[in-house]
């Protein structure tokens, strides 16, 4: 087995207690390189409303970090995310990075609206450009991450429709549709599961497939991706979190095809990463490690995650540690 091992000085960013936005909670980081540095734009919350906004900090050596601003650098600004601005992720193209992110256009928690994925494109972190919601209505969309080139000419992504489930289907009244589905309902899953899909130009979104369900017992509940994927010499790879019934957030591995990403090529059994900390077990959301970046630093892979939704741990590993346990698990 093997298991990612947390960084000294875990956790890397808590809460500001100075700072009106981010004084009670920093967490789920994307994460990037850029200029020698290593980046984390995360997520903070500081009003009693629970609104979300997005921070920046940067690191030397990816272990350090500091923020650099006293402002958040993006945060609600149009109908679909003025309840806040959610969970970035980050992937780097040739010339600018691409962030999804998630979009609350009406209060989180219960009577609220179900949420959605936004895209955005920056190359400074400093001015952004909005491509709007990219997941289909109404899904309750989280969990979206967009491979970082595109494949036979398209852009891919992945991402965690919740209602799209049997489940939730059966909940409904089926002589009044409350959701769109691009399929016969016959292909949900029982369980919330990784969806793919593919665009040409980065709104229009279509193909949605089932790519990865539930199977273990450490993910029955629900799994969704975490870090964006990464490419390797054997296959992409892909950092996902997974929730059992007693609502415990750990984290997995797998790989994908390089070729035709809708296949999985191999997949662990058991989690690499879960609540162990007092950080991890003990916050606004108990018992969460939950995955949301990854960097490639000379021979090991950094994962960056939020820990029970109140602060920002990394973790190590070694690169071919990792990927010679998953061939292993090939499916």
């Amino acid at each position: 087995m093997v298991t990612l091992q947390r960084l000294e000085g875990n956790p890397i960013l808590g809460p500001d207690r100075r700072s009106w936005w981010e004084k009670e909670a920093r967490f789920n980081p994307g994460t990037c390189q850029k200029d020698g540095y290593f980046l984390l734009l995360y997520r903070a919350i500081g009003e009693p409303n629970y609104i979300s906004r997005l921070g920046l900090a940067v690191s030397e050596d990816g272990k350090r970090f500091e923020p650099i601003d006293e402002k958040p650098v993006f945060f609600p600004e149009k109908p679909y995310d003025q309840w806040g601005c959610e969970d970035p992720r980050i992937i780097q193209t040739k010339d600018q990075f691409f962030i999804t992110y998630v979009a609350l256009s009406r209060p989180a928690g219960e009577g609220g609206g179900p949420p959605a994925t936004a895209l955005l494109a920056t190359r400074d972190f400093r001015k952004f450009k909005r491509y709007g919601i990219i997941t289909p209505p109404e899904a309750d969309d989280r969990d979206t991450v967009i491979f970082p080139e595109k494949i036979k000419g398209r852009y891919i992504m992945l991402h965690r429709p919740h209602r799209w489930t049997k489940q939730w289907l059966l909940k409904q009244n089926p002589n009044k549709p409350e959701i769109w589905l691009p399929f016969d309902p016959l292909y949900l899953p029982e369980k919330p599961s990784i969806w793919m899909a593919y665009s040409y130009d980065l709104y229009h979104w279509q193909g949605h497939r089932i790519v990865m369900e539930p199977i273990f017992e450490w993910e029955k509940l629900k799994i969704g991706a975490g870090a964006p994927p990464i490419k390797t010499e054997i296959g992409w790879l892909l950092i996902y979190h997974g929730v059992d019934e007693k609502k415990i957030y750990r984290a997995g591995a797998a790989l994908f095809d390089l070729e035709n990403p809708s296949e999985v090529i191999a997949r662990l059994p058991y989690p690499i990463f879960e609540p162990e900390a007092d950080y991890e077990r003990k916050g606004d959301v108990p018992n969460v490690v939950f995955p949301t970046g990854i960097v490639e630093k000379d021979r090991d892979y950094l994962v960056y995650y939020g820990a029970s939704d109140k602060v920002i741990g990394g973790a190590i590993i070694e690169k071919e540690k990792l990927l010679n346990e998953l061939l292993k698990y090939l499916v």
